[in-house]
């Protein structure tokens, strides 16, 4: 039977410390034809990192030429070094109608929501803010100061959440993890996203 054979884009966002790279790793475990787009970076390889699988290490000046040239979805300074999502990227895994898993923060959500305007966006949120202290003070990554900041930049995301098309508490990882699978299922049946079958039926065509 015919159907919509472009992947989604899916943006997933969430304040630090709310377990999206826990909920992200679960769900490409879970969902089939789901991966993590790869990003480009300006830092130096690691060992047993592969370029092309873990990022694509690109120098400073190339990246720069490829924000000139608007060749991504989004990008940040991180640390010193430069990370994006290239636009061809997304594009040749959606065309291959992979589904495309982009782990941004709220700013570069609305970035793609501007390149992608059919993409799904789902917000991770804590089930509190005590809840979320707990489990950055439980990472053992950062100091009391360091804490109290992310904790205020998260207040300041979590106003954010009305821009996004859903909104997962992430309580019990699990369920989580479940929730946003059946948002991908239930999405691929959207009607935005049957135009051609739509206009084949309507133009006395057959979808089988």
């Amino acid at each position: 039977m015919a159907k919509d054979t472009r992947g989604l884009v899916i943006v997933i966002s969430g304040p630090s410390g709310v377990g999206k790279g826990s909920v992200n790793k679960l769900l490409i475990d879970r969902c089939e034809n789901l991966e993590v787009a790869i990003s480009a970076t300006t830092r130096k390889i690691r060992e047993n990192e592969v370029d092309g699988r873990d990022y694509y290490f690109i120098s400073k000046e190339e990246f720069e030429k490829k924000i000139t040239d608007n060749d991504f979805v989004e990008y940040a300074l991180v640390h010193g070094n430069m990370y994006g999502t290239l636009i061809s990227e997304v594009n040749r895994r959606i065309e291959e109608g992979t589904n495309v898993i982009l782990e941004i923060d709220v700013q570069g959500g609305r970035s793609v929501k501007n390149k992608f305007p059919k993409c799904v966006s789902i917000f991770i949120l804590p089930p509190n803010m005590k809840e979320l202290a707990v489990r950055l003070n439980g990472r053992a990554t950062d100091d009391d100061e360091t804490i109290k900041l992310r904790l205020d930049t998260a207040e300041s995301e979590i106003k954010c959440v009305y821009d996004y098309d859903y909104a997962v508490v992430n309580e019990n990882l699990n369920d989580c993890v479940s929730k946003i699978k059946n948002i991908i299922i239930s999405e691929k049946s959207r009607v935005k996203r049957q135009d051609e079958i739509i206009k084949k039926l309507l133009n006395g065509g057959t979808i089988l």
